[in-house]
């Protein structure tokens, strides 16, 4: 890959579904933080590569205090989110110059492998958008709720969870494809990177993604990771 690399650590939830203290980017999973974590991951794969960390306003002086007192000096250009995930990811480009490779990953996905990362960084010679994606294993059931809110059968609906995937990130694209794309106004129906990307017409590539890549939402993925930290002796 030619152009010089991007990434922008998309850290800037609240994470309420976590139900702790402090936004999950700033939990600990084996001694270290998640948003500590994953930084790392992206300098390890790619040393030279520029970090865009987008945070809630609200804890930007907690992240750089927290940088000052654990000598943590990877270079970082810190930005502050917006009302959504579109609107911070549109705050983030600002920052990023026409062309380079501009990879998007969430903060809460510390697990990516170094190997992932580099194998998308070589396809990104030959495409425009690369996405990771992976099998659904899951049998997948289409319900309703009833009027009291109670889950029923969608009579004559069904999956066919072979042609389901799930998304994951890193998402990568040429960045000044990607800064025209989030010139679009916003649309509720942009849940992720790809979809803005597919909303202005720019092609989609895939590649498969991992399945320890998870985003850490719940209290039960932390103990996931923690298990899985152990397993590939990364504590």
């Amino acid at each position: 890959m030619t152009r010089r690399l991007y990434v922008i650590i998309m850290a800037a939830g609240s994470g309420t579904r976590m139900g702790a203290e402090l936004p999950k980017q700033f939990l600990t999973v084996e001694g270290r933080l998640v948003l500590e974590r994953t930084i790392l991951r992206f300098k390890e794969a790619c040393p030279e590569a520029k970090i865009v960390t987008v945070l809630p306003k609200d804890w930007i002086e907690y992240w750089k205090q927290w940088c000052l007192e654990h000598s943590f000096y990877i270079p970082q250009i810190i930005v502050a989110g917006g009302f959504t995930r579109f609107h911070s990811v549109r705050n983030a480009l600002s920052k990023v110059p026409d062309g380079a490779v501009v990879a998007i990953h969430d903060g809460v996905r510390p697990l990516v492998s170094v190997s992932l990362i580099n194998a998308m960084c070589e396809k990104m010679s030959t495409c425009r958008a690369l996405i990771p994606v992976v099998s659904m294993v899951d049998t997948l059931k289409v319900l309703d709720k009833d009027a009291e809110g109670e889950l029923q059968t969608a009579l004559g609906a069904s999956v066919d969870r072979s042609r389901i995937f799930g998304a994951q990130t890193p998402q990568m694209f040429l960045s000044e494809e990607l800064k025209e794309a989030y010139s679009l106004p916003y649309d509720t129906s942009y849940t992720d990177d790809a979809s803005v990307a597919q909303a202005k017409g720019i092609p989609l590539t895939y590649i498969q993604g991992e399945r320890y890549n998870i985003k850490l939402t719940t209290p039960e993925d932390l103990e996931l990771a923690s298990a899985i930290l152990k397993i590939r002796k990364e504590c």
